[in-house]
């Protein structure tokens, strides 16, 4: 048999990619490189107070969907976020117990208007999608039914509002459009941000021509990614195939304690720092 027998094409392996994947990439390769590549991975550095805060609203509401209806009130979202509350990244406990109060009462306004009949078609959903190269997944709050369509819903507890450009721009709720019409194989265009500190709502219906732009730009992240990956396994040294991009940002990098670039940056920042100020309390 001769040795230059063609072999049959081999599919292309498709990358594997979540939102938060590509814009940790996106936003410091040496970021990524720490959190997916090296291992053991870094230590990280403190936990962060409005990362409590959303931790805690977002299990709150999981668990309160997932209660029978007669006990889907008000009095219940709130039990359910002081079972979930953790004081983990407060100033003190005097601080954490104020926040745990703000949250309860920005929850308790937010259930407050919904149909407690009503059942989402997902709850926390992980969805996935294929592109020519990606193989994407990611994980949905909500999903709503709205007539013969489906709409993702995505909480937000940041002290700034939501707009209607950044529901627009978010990758993150591309990928979820794309992975319910993959997995659940139903009409999916609109994406809403949820913010209960404010009670308002910011959407965006997406369009092919969107979602083809989202798209675009993953993919050539991703191919960023593999490009990197690759100079580091051929023996560059890994500060060169991942190069930290220093900013403001390094003040509250997760992987801080591991890069002397970031600490040279910018001053760390207080694990309560992204808190509104305690005088709008």
């Amino acid at each position: 048999m001769s040795a230059q027998m063609e072999m049959p094409d081999m599919p292309r392996r498709l990358f594997p990619a979540t939102p938060s994947k590509l814009a940790t990439f996106s936003d410091c390769p040496r970021r990524y490189r720490f959190a997916y590549v090296d291992r053991p991975s870094p230590p990280k550095g403190p936990p962060w107070a409005h990362n409590s805060v959303g931790s805690a609203v977002h299990a709150a509401l999981r668990s309160w969907w997932d209660l029978p209806v007669e006990r889907r009130t008000t009095g219940a979202a709130r039990q359910l976020l002081y079972a979930g509350w953790s004081q983990n990244g407060f100033r003190d406990a005097e601080q954490a117990e104020r926040w745990r109060a703000r949250a309860a009462g920005w929850l308790t306004d937010y259930v407050a208007a919904l149909d407690p009949t009503h059942e989402p078609v997902g709850n926390e959903r992980t969805v996935g999608a294929t592109t020519e190269r990606l193989a994407l997944s990611g994980r949905i709050d909500r999903i709503d039914q709205r007539g013969d369509e489906l709409v993702i819903v995505d909480y937000k507890t940041g002290r700034v509002p939501s707009t209607d450009d950044e529901a627009r721009g978010s990758p993150a709720l591309a990928v979820y459009v794309l992975g319910v019409r993959r997995t659940l194989r139903r009409p999916c265009s609109r994406v809403e941000l949820h913010h209960l500190p404010s009670g308002t709502v910011a959407a965006f219906e997406h369009t092919e021509r969107s979602l083809a732009n989202h798209v675009r730009r993953a993919e050539d992240i991703a191919t960023d990614i593999t490009a990197a990956t690759e100079t580091l396994a051929a023996g560059a040294e890994p500060d060169v195939a991942f190069p930290a991009v220093p900013g403001r940002q390094c003040g509250w990098c997760d992987f801080r304690p591991s890069c002397p670039t970031g600490q040279a940056a910018t001053p760390a920042r207080e694990t309560w720092s992204f808190l509104a100020e305690d005088d709008e309390i």
